[in-house]
């Protein structure tokens, strides 16, 4: 079992001496959470509340607090008499969690077609300049990071709060499993050619197509963690 619970480890720096410390404490461990690769090893997590108190510089009672929403966003599980431990999903959990985000990035690229400005589109091939030449490999956390940026665009470019609203939270989790399975089985190369798609059918306002290639790229996702992904189980 990894217990986690130092600043050195989670990179936590103590809080500013302000009110609502619990959200504050929220953001801080749901960044921290969300950036860890639980999936890396099959040991698991677990997180010490009353060294992440210190570790911010504040009571327990905060710490505690923005422990049970992250536990009820499904980031931490607590059991009784062990403690809090981050979530690692199963394999079926995380195909579930694809095919919803597929869903939604699906009807986000349809109504970015009619929504998102030229410039909005423009930004997208715009950032994919760096990886020209196949360098995706050669750069993979820096694409990585590029790859994740380009979905969540998608879903401000609907321009549609509500499904921005919905993908948020959603999207948090994929972010794990995004970052796990890019360098896996030439994904990034592939990724990049399905992007370059996309971008083409937002151009050209095809709402149809945009909407197809983007699902189809998502449940391509869905399709290898199914197939490669063991080491979810």
């Amino acid at each position: 079992m990894l217990s986690i619970g130092s600043a050195k480890k989670l990179g936590l720096s103590p809080l500013a001496n302000e009110p609502n410390f619990t959200e504050k404490a929220y953001s801080a461990l749901k960044n921290v959470i969300t950036r860890m690769d639980p999936y890396g090893s099959r040991e698991e997590i677990r997180l010490d509340e009353r060294q992440l108190a210190a570790d911010l510089g504040v009571s327990r009672t905060p710490v505690r607090e923005a422990l049970a929403q992250l536990e009820r966003e499904g980031f931490v599980r607590s059991i009784p008499r062990r403690g809090i431990y981050v979530v690692r999903k199963t394999k079926r959990e995380v195909i579930e969690l694809i095919t919803a985000w597929a869903a939604l990035e699906g009807m986000a690229a349809r109504l970015a077609t009619e929504n998102a400005t030229d410039g909005e589109i423009a930004a997208l091939r715009q950032m994919f300049t760096t990886f020209e030449g196949g360098a995706e490999q050669a750069k993979l956390d820096e694409y990585s990071e590029v790859n994740i940026e380009f979905h969540q665009a998608i879903i401000r470019m609907s321009h549609n709060q509500v499904l921005t609203d919905m993908a948020e939270n959603l999207f948090t989790h994929m972010r794990m499993i995004r970052r796990k399975t890019i360098g896996e089985k030439d994904r990034a190369h592939r990724s990049i050619h399905d992007h370059m798609n996309i971008i083409e059918a937002l151009e050209a306002r095809d709402a149809g197509r945009a909407e197809q290639l983007t699902r189809e790229h998502a449940l391509g996702l869905a399709s290898h963690v199914s197939q490669y992904a063991d080491y979810l189980d």
